[in-house]
């Protein structure tokens, strides 16, 4: 028996730690967010052709909706990889107050994108990790809203303590601002809320109207220097995830809805999201999921280099123009907010501007021509603001059904008259935790349509 009493130590491998410092974790999360969840096949090739931003011009099969088992495994498996690691940080008792808001934020601009994605998920269970649940039963979407909301109210009344804590090196978001993440925080619980708006307006309401009006205790997204950029450093292998794919690939284009938006409203935008064609020098979009090739693609515009050929470019989070955009639509509800709908409209549209590099005097030439006249404005600049943002373009273009998108031509499943309401579910959750799945399994029809979200209320939709 002596040779066990010191068992423990023994066999501890100190070259392999099982706790890392918070703020490594940190920094580990918001890398593996931008270059596993905002990259080409979690961002460019799907939720950016769901959402009509961008078309595919070359091995067109994922606008067509032929996925690859592979993709949806590797998404789900990163996903809950930066949804466990920062848990860690928010379940360690030494964790710091601005520490544990950091990963709270983080945490649940994550786990919004996998319900936004999936629906019903795992998440109670799941996230315990080694707490014994082999086969986590599944979190309904409307339970995984009501946590979102929980969770960054908590990270929100973090930040309000006014803790003195930094966040170290591992704030690769803000280089250690903790009032920018608190910003981050309010702003996000917007965007949780705004979803919610047309399925549960007795629980957004009270969110966005109490935010708006405790700006001290509840700061949001200020100017364009708050953006929630991943900006990336720019050498191997820390290239921004769009210009990584462009270094070898030319498989997309902006796609003929985007290019057909912003040519009849003389958007000047036009020019900064795309390049002329190579062929003729026009600014022409490609079809999104057509059936059959695409000759001669030189014909289409690519993408803007500030969004594809910058190897130091920026990952978009969130941005100043959707707070905007929120108290706009908000203010059109006729919800208590600081500004009318159309002060909001074009101060948000005008945030676009100047953030694409564009002029004040742009911008108010622009709004000349397209002023704000219903709350159906307010959603299609929305959405043109939100280019490169696939996974918040998708999920607000199945919210308002604005712009309205057919499924793509080329699609294998017929009968559908709209791109996908989700994304299906991965192989391997099948075969390991099928009895939980199932009965969620049973509303999904053809992979990507079925039972919509919660928050996406149309009607004769399929």
């Amino acid at each position: 028996m002596s040779c066990t009493k010191k068992f423990e130590s023994i066999n501890t491998n100190p070259n392999s730690p099982t706790d890392a410092p918070a703020t490594n974790v940190l920094a580990n999360a918001i890398q593996n967010v931008g270059a596993n969840i905002y990259d080409v096949w979690a961002n460019m090739n799907e939720p950016e052709t769901y959402a009509g931003h961008l078309a595919k011009i070359q091995y067109i099969d994922e606008a067509r909706y032929s996925f690859r088992t592979g993709t949806v495994e590797n998404d789900w498996t990163y996903d809950y990889r930066i949804l466990h690691d920062l848990q860690g940080v928010i379940d360690n008792g030494s964790a710091t107050p601005n520490m544990k808001a950091a990963a709270l934020t983080l945490q649940s601009l994550v786990l919004q994108i996998v319900t936004d994605t999936w629906r019903d998920v795992p998440w109670t269970q799941a996230i315990k990790g080694s707490g014994g649940f082999i086969a986590p039963a599944y979190d309904t979407q409307e339970a995984l809203y009501d946590t979102l909301t929980a969770h960054l109210q908590m990270a929100a009344d973090l930040f309000k303590s006014g803790g003195t804590d930094d966040l170290g090196d591992g704030d690769l978001l803000y280089n250690g601002k903790v009032e920018k993440w608190q910003k981050f925080c309010n702003s996000l619980r917007l965007r949780v809320a705004i979803r919610m708006a047309n399925a549960a307006p007795e629980k957004a309401k009270p969110i966005i109207e109490s935010i708006f009006a405790n700006p001290t205790d509840y700061p949001v997204f200020a100017g364009n220097d708050d953006n929630a950029f991943i900006v990336w450093p720019g050498s191997d292998p820390y290239f921004e995830p769009w210009y990584d794919d462009y270094q070898g690939r030319d498989d997309h284009a902006v796609s003929d809805v985007l290019i057909n938006q912003l040519k009849s409203t003389s958007d000047p935008r036009l020019e900064v999201y795309a390049q002329p064609a190579a062929t003729d020098g026009a600014y022409t979009g490609a079809p999104i999921g057509p059936a059959g090739s695409l000759p001669n693609i030189g014909r289409f515009s690519r993408i803007g280099a500030r969004f594809r050929e910058n190897p130091s470019g920026f990952t978009p989070l969130q941005r100043w123009s959707e707070v905007l955009f929120i108290e706009a639509e908000a203010a059109a509800k006729g919800w208590t907010v600081p500004m009318g709908a159309a002060a909001a409209y074009d101060a948000a549209v005008s945030a676009s501007m100047t953030e694409n590099g564009l002029t004040t005097g742009d911008a108010q030439a622009f709004l000349t021509l397209n002023p704000y006249k219903t709350e159906a404005d307010i959603h299609m600049q929305k959405w043109v603001a939100l280019f490169k943002d696939g996974h918040e373009a998708w999920a607000e273009e199945r919210r308002t059904d604005i712009p309205l998108l057919p499924a793509a031509p080329g699609s294998a499943y017929t009968g559908h008259t709209r791109p996908p309401f989700r994304y299906p579910y991965t192989t391997k959750e099948n075969t390991l935790n099928g009895a939980n799945l199932a009965p969620f399994l049973a509303k999904v029809k053809d992979n990507f349509w079925g039972q919509q979200m919660f928050w996406d209320k149309r009607t004769n939709v399929q």
